[in-house]
């Protein structure tokens, strides 16, 4: 037989991690990205990234991101496989071609992402901003760089020792109220699919307290405005889901803000169930500091920028030192916590407001803290969670109105 030429020994294709980040302080506003390639088999850090952009849009910032890790990674090995982790719920959505990009901006960065890696090379997956803090600090530290009106420099970045520190401490004594979110979250990723021998679940039935004076006109109501109590229409609406509850006979306790119109509704679901109302200050409204009282139109009037800033990052205050959304969240979390460890395997009514309520929702989810703004939460409507024994989440109702109608 003749001889045949030897054949090269082709190995495995590489993969990497790519995580990506991008922020804008006003959105548009000084912005920058960051974005880091990990080996995918290690976990070791390969290549940071990260530039201040000037002024830009929060999204435009996160594709910027994207290409630079893409490129990075590309640079290291043209032939690998990369896995796209980001917190941008658009960017990842947008990338794996389930929504349209409409932005004149962004189409054009989407399309040179696109063409960074032959089709099929590139997978991309949503992840918590809890998980993506590597990306996260570089972005900031370019921003605050150019702060300085300096570029990034990769001597002085933290992100890895940050990122090394948050590992080394995640299971030790308590964790943040995000990455136990992120944990539960994916603890039961379907209703039902968990394991048979969790027991019953603590069951949360969410209600907003019945309209006020204030909520037909749609004016900030939160904790430190004028508390104002239930209008006669509230008070028909939570007679309304009183009778509902009581039909279904499953609510075996009440827990309710304190704020006027909350403890009014509940007031009226108890009497009709039979039951005593607990108050929990974790359950309260947001402060929403001088908007108080305003509409969102009158908001934009008086105080555009803060309202701009506030819209674009849930760290933001309302003005005159209101609380943002990011710790609302850790209120929330750590009621949540409190709640499901003193109610185990029962079903309990929360009455309270629609920026907590919406907060169960997107923490149970492990949703981004935009999608606050992407929930429609009517008066007197019913939303409910299910909180498992490992940490699973479950959310079985939203929005529910029928008792109403």
């Amino acid at each position: 037989m003749a001889d045949q030429a030897a054949r090269p020994v082709v190995g495995p294709a590489r993969e990497f991690v790519v995580e990506a980040d991008g922020g804008s302080r006003g959105n548009p506003g000084p912005a920058g990205y960051g974005a880091v390639v990990l080996d995918a088999a290690t976990g070791e850090t390969l290549v940071e990234a990260a530039e201040y952009l000037g002024v830009v849009t929060n999204n435009v910032a996160e594709y910027r991101g994207l290409l630079a890790g893409l490129h990075a990674a590309k640079e290291l090995d043209p032939d690998a496989r990369v896995h796209v982790r980001m917190d941008s719920k658009l960017v990842v959505e947008q990338m794996s071609g389930r929504w349209k990009i409409k932005h004149p901006d962004m189409k054009p960065l989407a399309t040179e992402a696109a063409r960074v890696f032959p089709p099929g090379r590139v997978t991309y997956e949503w992840i918590p901003r809890a998980d993506n803090k590597h990306a996260d600090r570089l972005a900031n530290e370019a921003m605050d760089a150019g702060a300085r009106g300096e570029q990034w420099s990769p001597s002085e970045s933290t992100a890895e020792l940050d990122a090394a520190s948050d590992a080394a401490t995640a299971g030790v004594g308590s964790r943040a109220a995000a990455d136990t979110d992120v944990r539960a979250a994916k603890a039961v990723a379907s209703p039902g699919w968990g394991p048979p021998d969790l027991g019953a679940p603590a069951t949360f039935v969410l209600l907003r307290h019945g309209e006020t004076p204030l909520t037909p006109q749609k004016r900030f109501s939160g904790s430190g405005g004028t508390d104002p109590s239930l209008s006669a229409v509230g008070r028909e609406q939570a007679e309304r889901v009183a009778a509902s509850l009581a039909r279904r006979g499953t609510i075996e306790a009440i827990v309710a803000s304190p704020l006027a119109r909350t403890r009014e509704t509940a007031g009226i679901v108890a009497a009709r169930l039979g039951l005593e109302v607990a108050v929990e200050e974790g359950l309260r409204e947001t402060d929403f500091g001088a908007w108080e009282g305003l509409t969102f139109g009158e908001v934009r009037e008086r105080y555009a920028d803060d309202l701009d800033a506030w819209l674009a990052s849930p760290d933001a205050e309302p003005t005159g030192g209101g609380e943002s959304f990011a710790a609302t969240g850790a209120r929330i979390a750590a009621t949540r916590d409190k709640l499901v460890a003193a109610y185990a395997g029962r079903t309990v009514l929360l009455v309270s407001h629609v920026t907590p309520i919406k907060t169960f929702l997107q923490l149970a989810l492990g949703a981004p803290p935009e999608s606050l703004f992407r929930m429609e939460l009517s008066a007197a409507s019913l939303s409910a969670v299910a909180y498992y024994a490992d940490g699973g989440a479950s959310v079985r109702l939203f929005n529910e109105t029928s008792h109403l109608r």
